[in-house]
């Protein structure tokens, strides 16, 4: 019989696991996605003493030590102690999830965490929002600091969430003297991502904004675990943005992808959207559109001053991305069945989009003439 993994040794025998440097780190959302990722990375890392996962089903890493529940559950802080590094990432940022239960589990989530950390003896906790919660505006800077003002509106997919969550952090440390929390913001997350701006990437056509001024960054998911790691061991602090080096202008965007683009006035596109969004044939709000109307590049000064450096361009992400969206088909954020797409690539997206609208409009009319 082969000998245990390490990992599973120390956790058994704690004379063993008291001989290995470095903190124990539990890890929310660990089943899958980054948090799956991030697991799989510090279980490996000589750095980490031991790994807790958390998750609502068990995730395939078997050298950490697991356990099954909900983290809105106070029970959770039992869970926890004993770790010294508590890594949230249990958020849903799904674009199908009902938006009231969606926030309902992101807040009351972090809430619960940051609360069972800090009765736990937890001294830190790293929380993951998002680059957005700076905001797309036609007046901010290329590149803009981490010291930024956060700008952003609720009026984009999850981002009144991270703002709330972002809001949460900077108040815990009051609330819960001894504990520091960092915030880790990722631009664009490409690599096993589904969001508004990956599916951006889905269309037939690049929706351009017309007077708009686009820039892309992106970030690949193993750049964030990495980033996530520097935290986790108090290499760097506070709040953190993380992507790529420089950006993309759309003219370049366009050029890598091979996708030509549709140009629409600002009122038409967002009218266009906030109309879809609001009788349920897409996802997306019409605040989704500002991301990719206007730059919200970040600089990582922070991660870069401590010597962090991103193994991935933007030119290889958006790359992996397009390998990764290959097939698919969307307009204005929802995802179309292969006759839909076929007509939709005929008549360009936003066609599409505009032409949807109008069908409704019909309907409407159709309806009162009854």
């Amino acid at each position: 019989m082969s000998s245990p993994d390490p990992q599973v040794r120390a956790a058994r025998n704690p004379s063993t696991s008291s001989a290995i440097r470095g903190p124990v780190v539990a890890v929310t959302g660990a089943a899958s996605g980054v948090g799956a990722l991030l697991t799989e990375r510090l279980v490996a890392s000589e750095e980490v003493k031991q790994v807790i996962a958390l998750d609502e089903r068990r995730g395939e890493c078997a050298s950490a030590q697991w356990h099954i529940l909900d983290v809105r559950d106070p029970a959770i802080a039992e869970k926890l102690r004993g770790a010294d590094v508590v890594v949230h990432l249990a958020l849903d940022l799904d674009l199908e999830t009902d938006a009231a239960a969606r926030t309902a589990y992101n807040v009351r989530g972090t809430q619960t965490v940051l609360t069972a950390a800090a009765a736990a003896g937890v001294h830190r906790v790293v929380l993951c929002t998002s680059s957005m919660v700076y905001g797309a505006l036609p007046d901010n800077e290329l590149p803009l600091s981490e010291d930024a003002e956060l700008r952003a509106t609720a009026e984009a997919t999850g981002v009144g969430d991270l703002l709330e969550i972002e809001r949460l952090a900077r108040r815990a440390p009051r609330a819960h003297p001894g504990l520091n929390v960092t915030v880790v913001r990722p631009a664009v997350l490409v690599g096993g991502t589904d969001t508004a701006l990956t599916r951006y990437f889905e269309s037939p056509r690049l929706l351009v904004v017309a007077g708009s001024r686009p820039a892309w960054q992106f970030c690949h998911v193993e750049d964030l675990c990495s980033a996530l790691e520097y935290a986790v061991l108090e290499k760097v602090e506070g709040e953190l943005a993380v992507g790529c080096d420089g950006w993309l202008e759309q003219e370049e965007v366009e050029e890598l992808s091979g996708i030509r683009r549709m140009e629409l006035p600002s009122t038409v596109a967002l009218g266009a959207a906030a109309r879809l969004h609001r009788i349920g044939l897409t996802p997306s709000p019409a605040g989704d559109l500002a991301y990719t109307m206007y730059p919200w590049v970040v600089s990582g000064s922070r991660l870069h001053d401590a010597g962090w450096r991103p193994q991935w361009t933007n030119e290889e992400v958006l790359a992996e991305l397009l390998e990764e969206v290959a097939g698919r088909h969307t307009v204005a954020g929802r995802r179309l069945g292969r006759k839909d797409a076929t007509a939709a690539g005929a008549a360009g997206a936003t066609v599409a989009l505009l032409g949807a609208a109008a069908v409704v409009r019909r309907a409407r009319k159709a309806r009162r003439r009854i």
